[in-house]
């Protein structure tokens, strides 16, 4: 058997292998019973073991969304594990959803759902100001005014060229990473902050998981993420640096309550900025789901396939929502771990999503993983969310660059979408309302890259061509 290429392929070199994929000559374009290595499904317990990856890369945020939300709104323990377990199931279901693509929900590509950050924190912001019942009451409206608006955003992906959307994917990047060294490093001005033991076994994660992807090959390099993350763990452990204490607490079972918070109360105004938000939401859904399409080598119609993630962020969202959650969100998490080990097919992300559930019941199960260090976990993540970033910077390399205007339209939407990330409170001075889409940097760039591209390819052109005509015709 030949040696499978490097999973992080060069701008011409094709991606790497998928061990679950079928012998190249069963998938060649000329034959008739052609499958393409993301709809393939090869032996369940190497699937699962891939799945599982993907779930001890994606753990930790919704467990840290959880924890936030709950000392933010100071809930008490049960309902805090009763939350957990709701993220876990509707994080399970709609990876599902987005993997498996039943009817017109899922783009059938190897995605799975977590509770979002910028989604949890306008949530939080609601719950404080009306309180939890309008929060949730404000997640359900949202999640209808993503199927109320979705016709009309369908007809706007012709405004979606490849320079929005990688400007777009290259602020999430930088974004999702620097999430990922918070975990690492703590919050400035904090208790711990920069603690050289945590910078220390964030690193040694990172070592790890370098080494293993250096001399494993096949399926261990392919792991080499999910072993770097336990081999940080047993650092951990070894240093005496893992809180083993509540691990043992508590029952076998957790079933996630319906409306924890009681009957949602619905105010239109109260929702407003979380509505506003999702239109970036689906901004950043429709880069998710051209670059998830790249990173597996699949040709998708953007127009059918956009449209499906969305449908099924929302429907998530809906019955999240009912259980009392943020809005759920596709994973940029598992685009990465895509990409770093080469395996394309969906059913991983959907044995992913069923684990996802399992987890979601099963107590013990839950605490053993919350037991994972933050600084471990933010190693991995670190490595996982610069792989989405470097896919950003391939995708401008491909939106002709060399054209001035287009070097102008990226640097004007990167400096303006980074700023909030690089530079936390910068719109400290304005109105709440007004402060929540300014500070969402892929909002922000995502709008400005998408105007300026109608202003510079779509009207500029038409203008000077007019001109010129009026100026010819001038001249007879």
């Amino acid at each position: 058997m030949s040696r499978p290429r490097p999973a992080l392929p060069g701008p011409d070199q094709p991606p790497a292998p998928d061990p679950v994929a079928p012998s190249p000559s069963a998938t060649s374009p000329g034959s008739p019973s052609a499958v393409h290595p993301v709809d393939e499904s090869r032996p369940l317990g190497r699937i699962l073991l891939f799945g599982v990856q993907h779930v001890l890369v994606m753990a930790a945020t919704p467990i840290s969304a959880i924890f936030l939300m709950s000392a933010a709104l100071r809930l008490d323990p049960g309902l805090t594990v009763n939350l957990l377990s709701a993220a876990f199931v509707l994080s399970g279901v709609g990876s599902l959803i987005q993997s498996l693509g039943p009817w017109k929900f899922g783009p059938r590509l190897p995605f799975v759902m977590l509770p979002g950050g910028a989604p949890l924190v306008l949530f939080i912001a609601i719950a404080e100001q009306h309180g939890l019942p309008t929060a949730v009451g404000a997640v359900i409206l949202t999640a209808a005014f993503y199927f109320v608006v979705l016709p009309l955003f369908s007809r706007l992906l012709a405004f979606f060229p490849a320079l929005v959307i990688g400007t777009m994917i290259v602020i999430v990047g930088v974004n999702l990473v620097k999430v990922g060294a918070v975990l690492v490093t703590g919050r400035p001005g904090e208790p711990g902050f920069a603690d050289p033991t945590n910078l220390g076994l964030g690193m040694a994660t990172i070592a790890c998981t370098v080494v293993f992807y250096l001399l494993f090959t096949g399926v261990l390099r392919q792991l080499a993420v999910m072993l770097g993350l336990l081999a940080g763990t047993a650092i951990a452990a070894v240093l005496g640096h893992m809180d083993l204490s509540g691990a043992a607490d508590g029952g076998l079972v957790s079933l996630p309550e319906l409306m924890p918070f009681g009957s949602p109360q619905f105010n239109l105004l109260a929702a407003l900025p979380l509505m506003l938000y999702s239109l970036a939401s689906m901004a950043e859904a429709t880069g998710q789901t051209v670059i998830n399409a790249e990173a597996v080598g699949k040709e998708i119609d953007r127009r059918t396939a956009v449209p499906r993630t969305i449908r099924g962020d929302a429907v998530t969202s809906l019955f999240g929502g009912f259980f009392g959650l943020p809005l759920m969100v596709t994973s940029g998490e598992n685009i990465g771990i895509v990409r770093v080990t080469g395996v394309r097919s969906r059913f991983v992300t959907a044995a992913a999503g069923v684990v996802l559930i399992v987890i979601g019941f099963l107590a013990p199960v839950t605490r053993a993983i919350s037991v994972i260090p933050s600084s471990v976990i933010g190693g991995t993540a670190m490595v996982v969310f610069a792989v989405i970033t470097v896919l950003g910077v391939q995708m401008l390399g491909r939106s002709d660059l060399d054209r001035h205007t287009s070097t102008f339209i990226c640097a004007v939407a990167l400096a303006l979408g980074l700023l909030p990330i690089l530079v936390p409170g910068v719109y400290a001075g304005f109105s709440p309302n007004l402060r929540i889409l300014l500070e969402s940097g892929v909002a922000v760039g995502a709008f400005v890259a998408a105007v300026l591209n109608i202003l510079f390819h779509h009207v500029r052109p038409g203008v000077v061509a007019r001109l010129a005509t009026a100026r010819t015709e001038g001249d007879r």
